[in-house]
């Protein structure tokens, strides 16, 4: 009824949880941290297990919720249908004239309202996404998933200060860091009119574009494909 839940949702890569890409285990050391953080029960771990085991046979996209008593409530869901098209060809994106702010941005929460609410305003202009914004202006990430921006030959993420640390935002950053070097850095309403291109990521869409934002005063609008893409889409390559 509060929204006193912490939840994550990952995708099943070749049918395993084990697979590279599923990031099993980095999904349940962030509930794992949540909990801890919140003084709540841990759940059964080997439980959860079976029953993501279980889901996962008959769905691709799991999410994984933990109560504070430690139950667990696994439920699946399918893909994007236009998933495919939108990691082509990118999205419409808008920031929300509300300001709509996280709760707890460093835990994923049942209290997803505000989020819900900056995407609702999106769809409701034909757009995809909302990009939170904090008090400064500048960018923070969008309504489901972390920024990425291209600009002077490297990549650029908004810092974890006030965003939710994505999984996937952690195991892709950790992996262009080691060969080339990233600006973790305030998206400033400055910087953000200097990207050659912009996409978000999380672990269900992998790497989508966006090639227009609509703001208050205007539009900026982005090269959705830029080669620059084709190195994010790389890490989500099965090995």
């Amino acid at each position: 009824m509060y929204g006193a839940t912490v939840f994550t949702t990952l995708r099943v890569y070749d049918n395993s949880l084990d697979s590279r890409l599923t990031h099993w285990q980095a999904h349940c050391d962030r509930l794992q941290f949540s909990l801890q953080t919140f003084g709540w029960r841990q759940p059964d771990w080997q439980r959860v297990r079976q029953g993501a085991e279980i889901v996962r046979e008959n769905f691709p996209v799991l999410r994984i919720t933990i109560f504070p008593d430690g139950r667990e409530w696994i439920t699946g869901r399918l893909l994007p249908i236009n998933l495919t098209e939108n990691q082509k060809n990118g999205i419409l994106a808008i920031l929300p004239i509300d300001r709509y702010a996280r709760s707890l941005p460093s835990h994923k929460t049942g209290n997803y309202l505000s989020a819900w609410l900056a995407k609702s305003s999106a769809q409701q202009l034909n757009a995809q996404e909302a990009i939170l914004v904090d008090a400064a202006g500048s960018w923070l990430e969008t309504s489901t998933g972390n920024l990425w921006g291209w600009l002077d030959g490297m990549w650029w993420t908004p810092p974890k200060i006030d965003i939710l640390p994505g999984v996937v935002r952690k195991e892709l950053l950790n992996w262009l860091l080691s060969f080339q070097k990233i600006r973790e850095e305030p998206w400033t309403v400055d910087v953000v009119k200097r990207f050659e291109a912009i996409a978000y990521t999380n672990s269900v869409v992998e790497v989508v574009p966006i090639h227009t934002v609509v703001h208050p005063t205007g539009r900026l609008i982005y090269n959705s494909h830029h080669i620059s893409l084709q190195q994010l889409r790389k890490f989500f390559i099965a090995s």
